[in-house]
């Protein structure tokens, strides 16, 4: 169902997907799920569906605002390109949908976030940022760099990076930064390198024709997926 939430004035139109009340009684914990660069898709909402199915309450956030698709790629490239030129408004932004999931009367208080490439880097800002609403994190195929690093005893969510080991969009040298950077702030995270994988490794649709590097692993999918739960099974006891 639409959700309408808001960043300041801005409106933001995102998609709820609640469990089945019957097996899953209760106000339960929620998870916000942040789009890739071609904003709040079916990839996204496919998502959030499968996470109400798993008995999390579930909002595909919608960064961009009014549910913006962008009409080509290099749109999408362009958008994402001052988002991350701005951390701290990003942030903001991810902070309005954890406080929309947060307030409704389906969840329990208890927030997780994941996100899909620029979705990967959003959810990370969200730790790095210390946001103390957010328990735990997924990033699936994210940008690992940032010019806000995490400072010590800042990240309070505990953290899981699934990482294509062949991403070209992600080098080897962002990835040891990210580790290194991780370690100084003591922050708890794992990360796991799928040996095989590119970028967008989760999303059916990435078939290759965009470019080379972006391309569905079923096998990393399928795995990252079963690595997130199990990582939310232990946030969220």
């Amino acid at each position: 169902m639409d959700f309408e939430y808001f960043d300041g004035s801005q409106r933001c139109l995102g998609v709820l997907e609640l469990p089945d009340a019957a097996k899953f009684p209760g106000p339960r914990p929620g998870i916000v799920a942040v789009h890739e660069a071609w904003g709040l898709g079916a990839q996204v909402q496919r998502r959030a569906k499968m996470l109400a199915e798993l008995g999390y309450v579930a909002l595909a956030a919608d960064i961009f605002g009014d549910r913006h698709i962008p009409a080509t790629p290099a749109e999408g490239l362009e958008i994402i390109g001052r988002w991350l030129q701005d951390r701290l408004l990003l942030r903001t932004r991810a902070a309005a949908a954890v406080s929309a999931l947060k307030a409704h009367a389906a969840c329990d208080g208890r927030i997780g976030a994941i996100g899909f490439c620029f979705g990967g880097s959003t959810v990370l800002e969200l730790a790095r940022s210390g946001n103390a609403d957010v328990l735990g994190v997924v990033s699936f195929h994210g940008g690992l760099e940032t010019p806000t690093p995490a400072q010590a005893g800042a990240v309070h969510a505990k953290l899981l990076v699934c990482h294509g080991a062949e991403d070209p969009l992600v080098p080897h040298a962002q990835l040891i930064g990210f580790l290194s950077e991780m370690n100084a702030a003591g922050a708890d995270c794992q990360t796991i390198a799928y040996t095989g994988a590119m970028h967008s490794f989760t999303n059916p649709e990435a078939k290759g024709d965009l470019m080379p590097g972006i391309i569905h692993h079923p096998r990393t999918d399928v795995r990252s997926w079963a690595a997130m739960q199990a990582h939310f099974a232990e946030v969220f006891g």
